[in-house]
């Protein structure tokens, strides 16, 4: 667990110092070395926070719950499948990192075809997912042997949240597996001469939407059994909880056409199905947004709170353990307004290639997630470690997060202005040879440096207290489980039936996918040879 936390924040560490140069470039406030590229940068910056941090942080933290609530510790297996998954995900992080330090690899993180890496990087690519693979089998088996020995129970909330985050991520992972192995790899070595890039891109989406939801899924768990024992209180619904996971495991995979809603080849029918389909997210959203609400105010109110809003000054705000995951729900809110934006049709035409889609990513991903996932840190470190977290670490943790939310507060709301204004993303600086329309974003450019230049501010203060955290005064710190309210009855036993959960996320995909794709193979066009434009 510790391993997969501090890697993970060693390519925080990383990806921060290749952000923060990318957003002073794109500023017109530095000019790179000729040697370093401004994608070079971009590539670095987003495939170690959005792939390699996230999934280090959420395997390192899943392991621990699932360790905690079925039995105390890890069975020797689990334990053996999550250091072979470990290995396997660093030696593809260094050797993708490598390549893309060596500029064979400037393709971004979205890696979209024709433009061609190293196969050396599609093979580090491969490592990676192979390697998660290995940790979800290693938490599965865990849980079906807990199962197994206490038949008739239903399972502990965080080790079912956990099993639903790594099967939605097995089933994802297979799009991007199969893209990689069956098409990147053979074209990037020459053994084929073109890629269909539709084919490409579509089963990339399939990956890449439910991604969004294998990085959300670990803050849920956190904020939906976590924060109400550091807040004093119970679990609003158990069975509510359990119903939300299911439902984002359904209506998470068969949507991946919204980021394909500019794409010419895709039949409009199909784009409407899928866009339908996404809203259906907003349910289970809803029903968190609820069921956190509702603990904070009979929490409080427990606790002898009056009027319509005094629960909230009940609320533990010099804790950084509530603090800042509490930034990131709040922060939701607007991310999630933004995400229903970029899934309309007509709205995403307008926004589709502006810096408002990269301003949306920013605060759902990098603060909503980011917080959460910093202020688990700021316990679950020193829960493995037996040490303690001291005031003034606590104290450093509050300004940290405050920290972040001023400098995503400039980055990202300038990210949002800016592209309703026109700004395109993926670009390096420039003023189209000072054209007026380029010339108004300046100022929004500068902002949005200002602003990642606070972040990364952020991130060496954060690095700080983690190493801090592990020279605190040794101690005991709880794992902070909650329990669901007394008065509730227990969930139903279907909720763990999970061949008919499973079969309905492979019924969903099979009607989302099977005639779009079929289509898509029957009227390929010629394929693409391999560009390299740096």
């Amino acid at each position: 667990m510790l391993a997969h936390l501090l890697f993970a924040f060693g390519a925080l560490l990383l990806g921060g110092i290749a952000g923060v140069l990318q957003g002073l470039v794109r500023g017109g406030m530095i000019t790179l070395p000729a040697e370093i590229g401004y994608y070079q940068l971009l590539t670095a910056h987003g495939v170690l926070m959005a792939l390699v941090f996230t999934t280090f942080f959420i395997i390192g933290f899943l392991y621990s719950g699932v360790a905690k609530t079925l039995g105390g510790r890890l069975l020797p297996q689990a334990r053996r499948l999550g250091w072979a998954g470990f290995v396997l995900m660093a030696a593809g992080t260094v050797l993708g990192t490598i390549f893309i330090l060596l500029n064979e690899a400037t393709v971004l993180y979205t890696f979209y075809a024709p433009l061609k890496a190293s196969p050396y990087f599609y093979i580090a690519l491969t490592l990676l997912v192979v390697g998660s693979w290995f940790s979800g089998f290693g938490m599965i088996y865990q849980y079906r042997r807990w199962r197994n020995s206490h038949r008739g129970k239903l399972s502990p909330l965080f080790a079912f949240m956990a099993v639903v985050t790594m099967a939605l991520w097995l089933i994802a992972t297979l799009g991007v597996a199969a893209t990689v192995l069956l098409q990147f790899i053979p074209w990037s070595f020459g053994w084929t001469e073109t890629i269909d890039v539709m084919v490409s891109r579509t089963l990339f989406w399939y990956f890449g939407h439910p991604l969004v939801y294998f990085w959300l899924l670990p803050a849920y768990i956190c904020w939906y059994v976590v924060i109400p024992k550091i807040i004093g209180g119970k679990i609003f619904s158990d069975s509510l909880a359990r119903l939300a996971f299911l439902l984002f495991l359904l209506f998470s995979v068969p949507v991946g056409f919204h980021h394909q809603l500019m794409e010419p080849g895709i039949s409009p029918v199909w784009k409407y199905i899928q866009v339908i389909l996404t809203f259906m997210v907003v349910v289970p959203s809803l029903m968190t947004a609820f069921s956190l609400f509702a603990t904070f105010e009979l929490t409080g109110r427990m606790k002898g709170a009056k009027g319509l809003f005094g629960w909230l000054k009940l609320l533990p705000w010099k804790d950084v353990r509530f603090f800042a995951p509490f930034m990131g729900m709040l922060l939701f809110i607007p991310a999630g307004a933004g995400g229903i934006v970029n899934a309309s049709h007509q709205m995403n035409a307008a926004v589709h290639n502006t810096l408002w889609v990269t301003g949306h990513f920013h605060l759902t991903v990098a603060t909503s997630v980011a917080l959460t996932f910093f202020g688990i840190a700021y316990w679950l470190i020193p829960a493995v470690t037996n040490r303690v977290l001291t005031p003034a670490l606590n104290r450093l943790g509050i300004i940290q997060t405050i920290i972040w939310v001023v400098g995503m507060f400039f980055m990202s709301g300038s990210m949002h202005t800016v592209g309703l204004l026109g700004s395109p993303r993926r670009t390096a600086y420039t003023t189209y040879q000072d054209h007026p329309d380029a010339v108004l974003w300046m100022p929004y450019h500068v902002a949005m440096a200002v602003g990642g230049t606070i972040l990364f501010i952020g991130v060496v203060l954060l690095i700080f207290n983690v190493i801090a955290m592990l020279r605190a005064p040794k101690g005991v710190t709880e794992y902070p489980i909650a329990e669901a309210a007394e008065s509730e009855a227990p969930a139903p036993r279907v909720f763990e039936r999970w061949g008919v959960w499973i079969g309905l996320v492979v019924v969903l995909v099979l009607f989302a996918y099977t005639i779009p794709f079929m289509d898509m193979l029957n009227h390929s066009g010629p394929g693409s040879r391999p560009w390299v434009t740096w």
